[in-house]
């Protein structure tokens, strides 16, 4: 058996544990099985791999990519959440289609990832890290608006107040984005979505920038709770002075998809695009 597969599962998930043993079971048929990690695990560097199969929810998912997107290994993404955007299979999908994702020629989607650092006021780097969805600035307590001015590459952009900003990657915009009323953007666009949380203005709207320019977010005025998260799980304290920037990564992360699945279905069945209000029976 040529095809070499790593199981990772954040196990403390309700839920998980039955899906995670259906889920090995499928795999050891196709693949030899090299190791099963926990969510939090690192994996060891040296270890080769074919095939990484994530069970659990977007959150775990996003943390399989940050890991393997440095080696290029396709990700499989089995649903254990309640929502499971970035994953293309469930238990039974996937024994389903097992032949074709453990084979020589599966369906890999390939999708842009976020490079981020933050710089203190001293130019030193003080934090590097990887982001799937997005990379958000966020006020936190006590919770005043905070002051940022943003900059593309050597452009200078709008100073601005509010609750913060949202860089976004094309996956990342159905989500926070999304939220805070910024574009859906398919994934196979090489962009970067930039979207203010709450600007106390009404003349700044989210843009959608080339993916080969960086933007940077430089803190003009902070809380002491001003915090960088990425993909809702990263924090890193922020002060005033600190720039945030985030830009293309030099890998692609690799997701492989179900035979047969568009974005569109997604967009229509777990994001509920388009759907009709509510319509109450006449005289109710």
């Amino acid at each position: 058996m040529g095809m070499k597969a790593v199981i990772l599962a954040a196990r403390a998930r309700a839920g998980t544990g039955e899906v995670l043993a259906r889920v090995r079971a499928t795999v050891a048929r196709h693949a030899e099985v090299v190791g099963e990690f926990d969510l939090n695990d690192a994996i060891p560097a040296g270890l080769e791999v074919d095939r990484a199969v994530v069970v659990g929810g977007d959150g775990t998912i996003m943390a399989a990519l940050r890991q393997f997107v440095d080696r290029a290994v396709p990700v499989v993404g089995v649903n254990v959440g309640r929502l499971g955007f970035l994953a293309e299979f469930d238990a039974a999908g996937l024994e389903r289609h097992a032949e074709q994702v453990f084979g020589a020629d599966p369906s890999v989607r390939q999708r842009l990832v976020l490079s981020v650092l933050v710089r203190g006021a001293d130019g030193a780097v003080r934090y590097e890290g990887l982001a799937v969805n997005d990379a958000v600035v966020t006020a936190g307590a006590p919770f005043r608006m905070i002051e940022l001015a943003i900059r593309f590459e050597d452009d200078h952009g709008p100073e601005f107040q509010g609750d913060g900003i949202i860089i976004a990657t094309p996956v990342g915009s159905t989500a926070y984005n999304a939220s805070a009323g910024g574009p859906i953007v398919h994934p196979d666009v090489e962009a970067i979505v930039v979207t203010p949380a709450a600007a106390h203005s009404l003349a700044f709207r989210p843009v959608v920038v080339p993916a080969h320019l960086d933007v940077a977010v430089r803190v003009v005025r902070a809380n002491e709770g001003t915090t960088l998260v990425l993909d809702g799980h990263i924090n890193v304290g922020l002060r005033v002075g600190d720039t945030v920037v985030a830009g293309r990564h030099h890998s692609m992360a690799r997701i492989v998809a179900r035979p047969g699945s568009s974005y569109w279905d997604t967009l229509v069945d777990k994001m509920r695009w388009a759907e009709t209000p509510n319509y109450r029976a006449p005289g109710g």
